[in-house]
């Protein structure tokens, strides 16, 4: 009889337990709402341009992001900075095994593994995930404003990424020597501005 109550009494704990906890709720990435920039700066200057998001996926738990994935399409990187035959060669350029090798690894992809909250207003937060391009994966911290809804989430975010801890050391001071004022700069810039609505 002991073991029966006890028996039953751990079932109604698990039961509230399972009643009573947060359920995550997802939120799927607007492609068409979303812009990832990116700027590579050299010597000389620097170039800009956008590659696209294709999906993503954020779950929230009482308005806040707890995880989430979401995939570039590498071979829509787009130079905006040129034009005519400047932007089609640097667009080329980028895509071949030189910089992100597009063709071998068509998809860059960053998987969310916590977030905090930081800073003094409380839609300010820092986002630790996994980035990988070209098959390598490396972790990434930066700081991000969310807001989010019942229906909507808005983040926004500057990261900043160094290219040769994914093999893209294409005119990269810290392994050429002697390049001059055509050294390229390690670290890019993503400047990304998302939109996201409730899953259905």
């Amino acid at each position: 009889m002991k073991n029966i109550k006890v028996l039953m009494l751990s079932l109604l704990t698990m039961l509230l337990f399972v009643f009573s906890a947060p359920k995550a709720v997802q939120y799927k990435v607007d492609p068409s709402q979303t812009k990832v920039k990116w700027i590579g700066q050299k010597v000389t200057g620097e170039h800009y341009g956008s590659v696209n998001i294709t999906t993503g996926f954020l779950s929230v738990e009482e308005g806040v992001i707890t995880g989430g994935t979401f995939s570039l399409d590498m071979t829509s990187i787009v130079v905006e900075d040129l034009g005519g035959m400047m932007k089609k060669k640097l667009e080329k350029h980028l895509k071949s095994e030189d910089f992100f090798g597009v063709e071998a690894h068509p998809t860059a992809k960053f998987v969310i593994t916590k977030v905090y909250r930081q800073g003094k207003e409380k839609n300010e937060y820092k986002v630790v995930g996994n980035l990988t391009i070209k098959g390598i994966t490396k972790e990434l911290k930066f700081p991000a404003v969310v807001e989010v809804d019942k229906e909507s989430l808005k983040a926004k975010a500057t990261i900043t990424v160094d290219r040769t801890e994914f093999n893209v050391r294409y005119g990269s001071g810290s392994f050429f020597d002697d390049l001059g004022n055509k050294t390229i700069y390690d670290e890019f810039i993503l400047e990304v501005e998302l939109s996201a609505k409730v899953s259905a």
